[in-house]
């Protein structure tokens, strides 16, 4: 009896291994990426969210603004100059490749903007972007760390708003695009 349990437990789990092998649970399709080269021998890739569409999270107590409806956002003062936001990102051909999470916030010792992208399979990448835009109305950052094909980059990341001037019913009030130049860092080999 004990030796038929323990096959039984065997068996069992090789043809629960089988079937996640055979059968992925997450079936996850990668976007190609639409990277162009740039002159230093960098990359230049192009993201956008389209808002109100796009935002799938919104943390921002002193506006009373909270999405999804409901959400139970802390009512701290810790919070009370913190604005959380979370959006599926796009590429050029308006293919959904990622999520970001931007948070913006505010205190005694100064201001904060900073990103977070993930692209399924590719990795995560943060940004940390100056507060203040420039005249144009673009913030500027730097690549601090990223993990995967992020790890040995660096360079920067443009943030801007693109008002939409189309006038159709349906079109996005506009969206945030952010441009992300990366130069890969490779390590000097010892001699």
């Amino acid at each position: 009896m004990f030796k038929t349990f323990i096959a039984g437990v065997i068996l069992g789990a090789a043809a629960a291994g089988a079937a996640l092998y055979f059968i992925p649970i997450v079936d996850q399709v990668r976007e190609y990426s639409l990277i162009s080269v740039t002159p230093n021998g960098g990359t230049l890739e192009v993201f956008h969210a389209n808002i109100p569409t796009d935002r799938i999270m919104v943390g921002a107590p002193n506006e009373g603004t909270l999405l999804p409806a409901g959400l139970d956002w802390p009512d701290d003062e810790l919070f009370a100059h913190a604005r959380t936001e979370l959006f599926k990102i796009r590429d050029a051909k308006e293919a959904v490749v990622g999520v970001a999470s931007r948070i913006a916030a505010s205190d005694d010792y100064g201001d904060l903007v900073e990103w977070v992208l993930h692209l399924p399979a590719r990795g995560s990448a943060y940004v940390l972007l100056q507060p203040a835009p420039t005249s144009d109305g673009v913030r500027v950052g730097d690549l601090r760390t990223g993990t995967q094909e992020f790890a040995d980059l660096v360079g920067q990341v443009s943030e801007r708003w693109i008002a939409d001037t189309t006038g159709a019913d349906d079109a996005p009030a506009g969206r945030i695009e952010l441009q992300a130049s990366f130069v890969s860092v490779v390590a000097e080999q010892p001699q």
